[in-house]
């Protein structure tokens, strides 16, 4: 099923046009999460890339951890 509301990152502004806003010109994303699963095939690849953009701080010993694909937990 297709989302029909998109928000627009640059001003925030809700839109049904999947496109561009058609109040700035600017890029739509999908404004609802995924769909919550325990069994989340992606989230340790959601997680690096949260990371890897800065919108995570993590300790350096959890970061060696995360990208070698081990927990931390002993």
């Amino acid at each position: 099923m297709d989302s029909i509301l998109r928000r627009c990152r640059n001003c925030g502004r809700y839109t049904m046009r999947k496109d561009k806003c058609p109040y700035c010109g600017g890029e739509l994303e999908v404004p609802h999460p995924p769909k919550y699963s325990p069994e989340d095939r992606y989230g340790r690849q959601r997680l690096l890339m949260k990371v890897m953009s800065g919108r995570i701080k993590l300790s350096r010993d959890i970061m060696d951890a995360l990208i070698s694909g081990h927990s931390s937990k002993q």
